[in-house]
């Protein structure tokens, strides 16, 4: 077979004898070049074409993983966190149930310390006053939980304030308690009361101004009430003496003393031991001649000493 090519420009056709076999490897390898380069143009547009889409596709699958990696730490997360709340609301009602015991208590101390209803009601607020904090916080609680604890802590507050005060009352009342005159200075009955007798001597009308205890010679006599001994000596009719200031209007005299044990500016307390009892001065035998003074005047010791628990 052959192949005549002619020329528009008038030259010599050109013949081509596909019988030789240079010639036939020659269009053989020219027309190989030509499917290998258009394969290489649809390999390049391809890439160029596919490339970016598979790009995207891999950047998708990598954020898929981190989203898969968040999602099972933020599963982490929640569980540490349901666990810390759940040890927090734990540790609430602990201190709910705490709360509730300082309420009885505190109402077992209101109750002891015989105030009047209604002044200590640990289930109201007190009365409170101040400015207003406009700052705000940089984390907060659940909504049920932040609100149990701000009750819990303003609950606290509220009974931390009772208390002290119930307890600056308690002490003020005992200390009152313990500066007035109550109880007997000796064991023993009363042989004399307070007001108007007949004198044991000459059986003439005569004022009284305290109560005679009989008890037998040497007996403790102990104070009343806490104080300063005022006074420790002999005054007419009333022999060996003990005078106690209590130094809230009371004053406390035990005459007829064997002997004085207490001293002049001597700090005493309940129950110290200040003589022992006699007959000294006008008396008919051993017992203890009680007085007790109130702002400056001879009051019945009878009741002080009835008052006696």
């Amino acid at each position: 077979m052959q192949i005549i090519l002619v020329s528009r420009a008038r030259k010599l056709p050109k013949t081509l004898d596909l019988a030789d076999r240079r010639l036939r490897w020659k269009l053989f390898s020219a027309a190989s070049l030509a499917v290998l380069g258009c394969m290489g143009v649809g390999v390049a547009l391809a890439v160029l074409v596919a490339s970016p889409r598979d790009r995207a596709l891999a950047e998708i699958r990598d954020l898929q993983q981190q989203i898969q990696q968040q999602n099972t730490q933020l599963g982490g997360v929640r569980q540490d966190a349901q666990r810390g709340l759940d040890a927090l609301a734990v540790k609430l009602g602990q201190l709910q149930a705490q709360s509730t015991r300082l309420n009885a208590l505190g109402e077992r101390l209101a109750e002891v310390g015989k105030l009047d209803d209604g002044e200590f009601d640990f289930d109201q607020q007190p009365a409170v006053g101040g400015i207003e904090d406009a700052g705000s916080s940089a984390y907060a609680l659940p909504p049920v939980l932040d609100n149990s604890i701000n009750q819990l802590a303003s609950q606290f507050d509220r009974q931390q304030a009772q208390l002290s005060a119930l307890q600056s009352l308690l002490l003020d009342a005992k200390i009152e308690s313990n500066l007035k005159p109550t109880g007997m200075p000796v064991p023993g009955y009363i042989s004399s009361y307070f007001g108007v007798r007949a004198d044991p001597f000459d059986g003439h009308s005569a004022r009284h101004t305290g109560i005679d205890i009989s008890t037998p010679l040497g007996t403790p006599v102990h104070t009343v009430a806490e104080g300063m001994v005022t006074f420790a000596g002999v005054r007419s009719g009333y022999g060996n003496v003990i005078e106690i200031d209590h130094g809230n209007g009371y004053m406390t005299r035990y005459a007829h003393n064997s002997a004085l044990v207490a001293h002049p500016g001597q700090h005493v307390q309940v129950g110290d031991v200040i003589a022992r009892a006699g007959s000294t001065g006008r008396s008919t035998g051993s017992h203890v001649h009680f007085e007790v003074w109130y702002d400056g005047r001879v009051v019945n010791p009878l009741a002080f000493v009835r008052n006696h628990r």
